[in-house]
């Protein structure tokens, strides 16, 4: 059963009376003052604790307890009679010692739970036919020394009272109480990593338990979890869709400022977008920036960005922000300079006359699929560019001048639900991204002023019913506009 967001422990931990100082210095005599406690915090904000981001009931920005707790109960009408659902966090990665890397919620798990801290589990036992189910997690227990170090955790009672566990324990005894309830289960679902199958629970979960994989399904019915999570995940809701357009509106305008102003190296661009990104209300970027000046546009995912920029050349920059757990996709192609040549400009309006005709292809009653509509795109570069002088024999459009495809699925990862595919017909709630682009060699067999020109144009596209709606309309992308930028 759902917790309200304030039960009784939330009262008690965040409403404590006032109490008056019982003791003031002479000099203040005539002064009183009340001591306030401060909300508890857990292992990541609340609304208790971070009113300025999230609003009451909010597990994670724009996400309530009821949508996770609704999840939750779509993954477990998906389950056999009898089946247990095994989802594990994502662990601490360290790069030596004890520096670790940024760390990064498992998608699947932060979808069920909306929980961000690692070494984590959540079971969903199946109780009924209509999404009925038990609620379990395995979380770090709250550890003063610990927390001294590395800042607060939820623990055992924060999961059951804030994130509606039924049931908690102590990550480091998983074994000892995860096994009778896999014991119970006519089927066990869930992803063993590849050749992880005979590795420990340790292991496998980044928690300490006495039991193999092996071992604990024994004699049990396995299937995996990832196509069932990848179907739940494809279609958004209207709040996820919410959450990803204040992820694109934020990144779209940093890009806007990044277009004003004029940088000497790759670095200083991909370093002020990162603080526009951040500044202006994403939580991070979602991925590694490609910030790549002249022909270095032409390696698809550059990512050296430690290079000067030359007056006259376009410079391709693919980045992004991330909000709530939500990415956003975004590649914009502009001119160093402000000012785009005259086949700078025809090139551009060829790839970006592809690009909007394929957005316009992102409804469901277009009945097209991310393959379909790459099909489309092929179509279109090979008009465009014949007019524009380019030889076409030979498969050269893709192999080599645009070797990629024109779109994949995002969401909460950067290539959402990967094994969704790319064959099936879009949906109302899909969110793709549309990104054609051209990238031409410097050798004979093309036009001359068109050689070493790297341009893509891609948005992340809300699937309509009846029109797409384009989450990262801020960044802007017409010529006219790009260029007015610089007036």
């Amino acid at each position: 059963m759902l917790r309200p967001a304030t039960t009784a422990l939330r009262r008690a931990l965040f409403s404590r009376p006032l109490t008056r100082v019982s003791t003031i210095p002479t000099s203040f005599a005539r002064r009183t003052y009340a001591t306030v406690p401060k909300p508890v915090r857990l292992g990541q904000p609340t609304h208790e604790t971070h009113p300025h981001y999230l609003n009451a009931g909010e597990i994670t920005p724009g996400i309530d307890a009821l949508e996770y707790s609704l999840r939750r109960a779509q993954l477990a009408s998906h389950l056999p009679e009898g089946g247990v659902a095994i989802i594990p966090s994502s662990t601490t990665k360290y790069r030596s010692g004890p520096v670790f890397y940024e760390f990064h919620q498992s998608p699947d798990f932060f979808y069920l739970t909306g929980f961000l801290e690692p070494d984590s589990c959540a079971v969903i036992q199946k109780t009924g036919p209509d999404g009925q189910h038990n609620f379990y997690m395995f979380v770090r227990e709250k550890d003063a020394h610990a927390e001294l170090w590395d800042g607060a955790r939820t623990g055992t009672e924060g999961a059951k009272e804030f994130f509606n566990a039924d049931e908690a324990w102590d990550s480091r005894y998983m074994g000892r109480y995860l096994a009778p309830i896999v014991e119970e289960a006519k089927v066990v679902v869930v992803d063993v990593p590849k050749g992880q199958e005979a590795a420990s629970v340790q292991s496998f979960f980044g928690v300490s338990a006495p039991s193999t994989v092996t071992d604990l399904v024994k004699g049990k019915v396995v299937k995996p979890l990832k196509g069932i999570m990848h179907q739940m995940r494809v279609v958004k809701s209207g709040t996820e869709a919410a959450v990803m357009r204040k992820a694109g509106k934020f990144s779209g305008r940093a890009y806007q400022r990044a277009m004003r102003e004029d940088f000497e190296t790759e670095k200083e661009l991909a370093d002020f977008l990162e603080y526009e990104f951040k500044r202006h209300g994403c939580d991070k970027s979602a991925y590694v920036p490609v910030v790549a000046g002249g022909e270095n546009a032409l390696s698809i995912h550059y990512t050296f960005n430690d290079e000067q920029f030359k007056d006259g050349d376009l410079v391709l920059v693919d980045a992004g922000g991330q909000y709530g757990g939500y990415v956003t996709d975004i590649t914009r192609t502009w001119p160093v300079n402000g000012r785009f040549s005259p086949a700078q400009k025809d090139l551009y309006s060829a790839v970006l006359t592809v690009q909007r005709n394929c957005v316009k292809m992102c409804r469901e009653d277009a009945n097209m699929s991310l393959d379909d509509i790459h099909h489309q795109a092929e179509i279109g570069l090979r008009d465009e560019l014949g007019l524009l002088g380019f030889d076409l024999t030979g498969g050269v459009l893709g192999n080599i001048l645009f070797p990629h495809h024109v779109g994949h699925y995002v969401g909460i990862d950067l290539h959402d639900v990967g094994s969704f595919g790319r064959v099936q017909k879009l949906k109302q709630g899909h969110v793709v991204t549309i990104e054609p682009g051209v990238y031409v060699p410097d050798d004979e067999r093309w036009p001359k002023h068109f050689r070493g020109m790297g341009i893509r144009v891609e948005d992340s596209v809300y699937v309509g019913e009846t029109n797409p709606i384009v989450l990262t309309a801020e960044a802007p992308k017409e010529i006219e506009d790009i260029e007015a930028l610089r007036d």
